[in-house]
């Protein structure tokens, strides 16, 4: 029997999926350094980033980050002990520290949850998803948050770590999981293998981490709220901040209870969600009255208290604004009140429907009836700028929409060649991208290098009867009366072209 196999987005090469532990390389990795040793859960965006932050620390540390064992994702474990960065981005910090740690040694990956046993501070950094059921329109139907995957990685913590260890919980989660969810699992495991329950420290301090050009600062310089299941926890895991966080310049900001701080980062995000979401119907009406929308936002911005409105889009994406409104909302109803958060789940709902409201003010503004046989690129496809992350983003809906009515689709992205979602090759080279024939053009993610870049300007330019969408409002006012000379350009949110 073949055994099965994990490919790399990044490189292409695939890893056999181990069927064993990993016992052997922890216990080397250990007696290679004499320092303590932080486990970090989950080698994602936040807890990769997290691990090199920690393992650059003044304080010396020695960091393991534990993957879980999938098909999926097990490529991630092999390749960063080959010297293989993960993750792409425009922050040159994140491989700089990648490389610091290959030089002092003190950062191993693995799949294996044995090695929390090693472990005096465990970080866990793991997904807590949400599924949504949408129609075809976007309408939010139902949505659930199941917890199966993350108590089970907390009773993979449980059942191998020390009874004095620091747990310390980033993952967002429901407002009480903590206190209702990790701490039981954590105080049943202790107690079936004989040790004390009394001694370990619990705290919750969520990150506000923001991948882009300041993807390092936004974890290491910047500011932290955090808490502790008990006095005790607090104390520790605010011991531990002080030696990976610039505390001096960013000070701590302690919440009485694991609820608090739970709490402060789903609303944290549930108000920028709330803000997106009140820019919708007015890109509706400015393109209605034929008003430009971004001139409007700019000039209200001069106001201090306005200063973050927000601007029109395609749509919401990432890991946060799509699902933490109603990781708050199903807390409420589930864990306290039986009640919901109106407002937050209606914010989520009217984002998820961006995408289509974008589709169709496309086909309406170009009057194009079917996009049948079009030839289209697509400029971005990351949900933010400037990162080569597509968990959930928005062009996805979109692209689809092109894509069942039997559009031609390129993909253009200056951060990633695949498309995990979509099954789809990206190129990265702007310049090769921009060498074949298109009836439409759509700037789709916000990424600097088209902001920037005469080149694309000058070839799109030279280009003629092509249909250029922004979505994004990237274009500027001379860059628009440039393209529009042989060409049709609609922006929007923006009804006075």
């Amino acid at each position: 029997m073949n055994q099965a196999l994990s490919k790399s987005p990044l490189s292409g090469v695939s890893y056999p999926v181990p069927t064993e532990g990993d016992s052997e390389g922890i216990e080397n990795f250990i007696s290679s350094n004499n320092s303590p040793v932080v486990a970090v859960q989950g080698l994602g965006f936040v807890g990769f980033v997290m691990s090199l932050v920690v393992a650059s620390s003044q304080k010396p540390y020695a960091v393991i980050g534990v993957d879980k064992d999938s098909i999926d994702a097990y490529w991630k474990i092999p390749e960063i002990n080959k010297g293989i960065c993960p993750i792409v981005s425009s922050d040159p910090l994140v491989s700089e520290l990648f490389e610091a740690s290959l030089q002092q040694g003190n950062f191993y990956a693995t799949h294996d949850s044995n090695a929390f046993k090693h472990a005096d501070v465990i970080i866990v950094d793991i997904n807590l998803d949400v599924t949504k059921e949408n129609n075809s329109d976007g309408d939010l139907l139902s949505f659930d948050v199941p917890l199966e995957s993350f108590k089970k990685a907390i009773e993979s913590i449980g059942s191998s770590c020390k009874e004095d260890v620091l747990i310390l919980v980033e993952t967002t989660v429901p407002p009480g999981t903590c206190r209702k969810i990790v701490y039981p699992i954590i105080v049943e495991n202790l107690k079936s293998r004989g040790l004390d329950a009394s001694k370990f420290k619990l705290g919750h301090s969520y990150e506000r981490v923001m991948p882009g050009p300041n993807y390092v600062n936004s974890i290491k310089n910047f500011y932290r709220v955090y808490s502790g299941i008990n006095a005790q926890s607090a104390d520790a895991v605010e011991k531990f901040l002080k030696t990976v966080i610039s505390t001096d310049e960013y000070p701590l900001t302690r919440l009485k209870t694991t609820e608090s701080t739970e709490m402060a980062k789903v609303l944290e995000n549930s108000y920028r969600a709330m803000n997106i979401s009140f820019m919708v119907e007015w890109s509706r009406f400015a393109e209605e009255s034929g008003v430009n929308l971004y001139d409007v936002i700019n000039a209200i911005r001069m106001r201090p208290t306005h200063s973050n409105l927000m601007y029109p889009g395609i749509g919401v994406g990432g890991y946060c604004l799509t699902k933490d409104p109603l990781l708050a909302s199903w807390s409420r109803k589930n864990n306290f009140d039986n009640k919901k958060l109106f407002l937050s789940e209606r914010g989520v709902e009217i984002n998820d429907k961006m995408p289509f409201y974008s589709f169709n003010y496309f086909k309406k503004a170009f009057n194009i009836e079917n996009l049948n046989n079009k030839k289209i690129l697509f400029l971005g496809i990351s949900y933010r700028s400037d990162v080569g992350d597509t968990r959930f983003s928005p062009v996805e809906p979109f692209f689809k929409f092109c894509l069942n009515e039997g559009a031609d689709i390129k993909l253009h992205d200056p951060f990633l060649n695949y498309w995990e979602e979509t099954n789809s090759k990206v190129e990265k080279n702007l310049k090769k991208a921009l060498m074949h024939k298109y009836d439409i053009v759509i700037f789709s993610t916000s990424h600097t290098i088209y902001k920037n870049s005469k080149l694309l300007i000058k070839i799109l330019s030279q280009k003629t009867n092509i249909f250029i969408y922004d979505s994004i409002g990237i274009l500027n006012h001379k860059q628009i009366k440039k393209l529009n000379k042989k060409n049709k350009v609609k922006i929007l949110g923006r009804g006075d072209i």
